[in-house]
């Protein structure tokens, strides 16, 4: 009887608990949106707490440790006669700082580019007067497609906003077209430095029916002259202008005998120097994926390869999300100079009853010919969310290097828990 009894008691205690979790949840909500004031006013918070190790066997780098936590606040006006208004700042706080953040001056240890900062992180007004469209100015968050090109830098706790007039228009008369167009003019970077640009951006998206997006896409980075200093230290920052056209195909098949999808990315993309780049070069970018997802589980194929001419002749997209690709070990944030070629299998597991995912990721790295080999790399991933506001995250990379490779072995590790409303 006592057996039964204790059963009964913790089953009951988790019930309450998981009843009265949910009722402080809703409060929380409740609190945070101003119902009162009109359509879409809200508080907007964020914490994410993270642990992140590196360990590099090559060079006088120090094991790295950081201990760091993140809070966003926002605040979204009502709508107005179509105008609508944001305002959030972010802010880190390193608990334990034996790591390089490049803004420390911790040069001894590896890098973790987490700066404890506090900064204006968004400040916009939008306008959605006009019939399917809107029209957002100040610094934003944007976010193209899959990152590649433009994105905010997400996984690292600061994110890359945009100082910028973004137009986004979504035609209802001609079925599935969104097209992006704007004008970047600063990038307040994720490690809270500004980077000085004229950088006009165009992004056309067509939905293709049930089997994906056809995107074209043309992006024009100029980047200016603001760095103090040596003139080799200004170049360095020029040769990052570029300019960028490219074409992509992705999505899923219908699904086929009721549970099957197939997976596909098919893309081309060409860059040359531009604006204040000195160095005349001119590469390409091909990505490629097949794959496909039954019951939960996706296994993928693919390919990405950029191509690379020497110092300053590579393909790069210094805008990107850029740890997404390539390895969660980060040693391909920027293109070397022989170009890149990435062949890689992923694995994904999706719990919907228990809202986790499991993903495995194995790269085999090399030059852009396939001739000289950079190094293997294994990634794994879960992540579990409690509702639509709770999650936690551990996260594993390994990258070994193979022999002649100027790249070190690299070993990180990361834990993370996260609240957002």
């Amino acid at each position: 009887m006592t057996h039964y009894t204790s059963k009964f008691t913790f089953l009951s205690l988790s019930l309450l608990s998981s009843a009265a979790m949910a009722d402080v949840t809703q409060e929380i909500e409740d609190a945070l949106n101003f119902y009162h004031y009109g359509n879409n006013g809200a508080i907007k918070a964020d914490i994410n707490y993270r642990w992140e190790n590196v360990d590099q066997d090559k060079g006088t780098a120090k094991t790295a440790n950081a201990n760091t936590a993140r809070f966003r606040l926002g605040a979204q006006s009502p709508k107005f006669y179509g105008f609508q208004g944001y305002a959030e700042f972010e802010g880190l706080w390193a608990m334990q700082e034996d790591y390089n953040s490049t803004r420390n001056k911790n040069t001894t240890y590896s890098t973790i580019a987490d700066p404890e900062k506090t900064e204006l992180n968004q400040l916009w007004i939008s306008y959605s007067g006009i019939p399917d469209t809107i029209i957002k100015g100040g610094r934003q968050r944007i976010k193209l497609d899959d990152d590649r090109y433009i994105g905010n830098v997400g996984w690292r706790q600061l994110e890359t906003t945009y100082d910028a007039i973004l137009l986004t228009h979504a035609n209802q008369q001609i079925f599935g077209l969104t097209i992006n167009a704007g004008y970047i003019g600063n990038v307040q970077t994720f490690t809270s430095t500004t980077e000085n640009i004229e950088a006009p951006i165009l992004n056309i998206n067509y939905k293709v029916g049930d089997y994906g997006n056809l995107v074209a896409y043309g992006y024009w980075l100029d980047y200016q002259d603001v760095n103090p200093g040596p003139a080799a230290g200004r170049n360095l920052f020029l040769e990052k202008s570029n300019q960028t056209y490219g074409i992509r195909f992705n999505g899923s098949s219908p699904k086929l005998f009721d549970t099957i999808n197939l997976l596909y990315t098919a893309e081309w993309a060409d860059q040359k120097d531009y604006g204040h780049g000195t160095t005349k070069y001119e590469a390409d970018r091909f990505n490629f994926m097949g794959g496909v997802k039954a019951f939960n589980v996706s296994v993928m194929g693919a390919w990405e390869q950029l191509n690379g001419y020497g110092v300053n002749k590579t393909f790069d997209t210094p805008l990107g999300t850029n740890h997404a690709f390539q390895g969660w070990a980060d040693l391909f944030l920027t293109t070397p100079a022989n170009g890149i070629r990435d062949l890689f299998g992923t694995v994904m597991v999706e719990f919907p009853r228990y809202q986790t995912t499991v993903t495995g990721v194995y790269h085999d790295f090399s030059d852009d010919t396939g001739q000289m080999a950079y190094g293997k790399e294994w990634d794994f991933q879960v992540v579990k969310k409690f509702g639509k506001h709770y999650s936690v995250l551990a996260k594993y990379a390994n990258f070994n290097a193979d022999t002649g490779f100027a790249a070190t072995d690299t070993q990180k590790i990361w834990f993370q828990a996260n609240v957002s409303f």
